[in-house]
């Protein structure tokens, strides 16, 4: 079972090079964010002709995640990530698909910092630490898939030289990023990956970032144990972000048995 999460950068704008993507890569369940899109504007049959399902949570101009699998309708559990009920940001939906509990999600950016986006940023973490422990403690196969906007340590980047005061950096965001893995979930890349670096899967659109390789590593799967304990294989096809058009995010994707 290989599952994918993908950091779309607009689904309308990128809907060739997604569908080149899942046509060549066919996963079993994607995760995707950033649609940029609202739920009348999701380009659900075009995905339904490659054979996949969708479930999808939309937002205008920002936001927006999405699951889709080939195998079956994904069974939604969540819509949103829970302990704040006024917060409208389309950034979490979580889904049952073929026994495993799959969530894709979207953490806030938070810059700039500090001010009122980054305080967002650290309250939406603890909400999502508080929500992954009650997962873990299910003892489901779980996966938390998506786009993170943490590069975890100074490893995890080219050079963090220019990005010191960004938000992806902070110790805050690291330490949250942190006790979340130590809660029990598998970094799923790094555990494919021990080495540093690690594959990157965000380039900047500026200073030449894809053509440098100055990457960075903010594109997360972790899986509980249940899930853990099946992990095969794990990945980034780089490939896709060396593609006319795409998104600065390449697909990161994990092998289950």
């Amino acid at each position: 079972m290989r599952i994918a999460t993908f950091n779309i950068n607009g689904i309308n704008t990128r809907l060739a090079n997604l569908l080149a993507w899942l046509e060549s890569a066919r996963p079993d369940v994607a995760c995707l964010q950033e649609l940029k899109a609202t739920d009348a504007q999701f380009p659900a049959a075009a995905i339904r002709a490659l054979g996949y399902h969708a479930v999808w949570k939309g937002e205008s101009r920002w936001n927006g995640v999405a699951i889709l699998a080939r195998d079956g309708e994904p069974v939604v559990t969540r819509r949103s990530l829970p302990g704040d009920p006024g917060d409208a940001q389309s950034r979490y939906l979580e889904a049952a698909v073929d026994g495993v509990l799959i969530a894709s999600l979207y953490l806030p950016n938070g810059n700039p910092q500090p001010g009122p986006k980054f305080d967002y940023k650290l309250a939406w973490m603890e909400r999502l630490n508080a929500h992954a422990a009650d997962l873990l403690a299910s003892g489901a196969p779980v996966v938390l898939a998506g786009d993170y906007n943490v590069v975890p340590t100074e490893a995890d980047i080219y050079n963090s030289r220019s990005w010191k005061k960004n938000a992806l950096l902070q110790p805050e965001s690291r330490a949250a990023f942190a006790r979340l893995v130590a809660q029990g979930w598998t970094d799923a890349l790094r555990e494919r990956y021990p080495a540093d670096p690690p594959p990157w899967t965000f380039w900047q659109y500026f200073r030449e970032a894809w053509e440098r390789d100055a990457g960075m590593r903010i594109d997360h799967l972790l899986l509980s144990p249940a899930a853990a304990k099946r992990l095969t294989d794990a990945g980034v096809d780089r490939e896709v972000r060396g593609r006319e058009r795409a998104s600065d995010h390449a697909p990161t994707w994990i092998e289950l048995d």
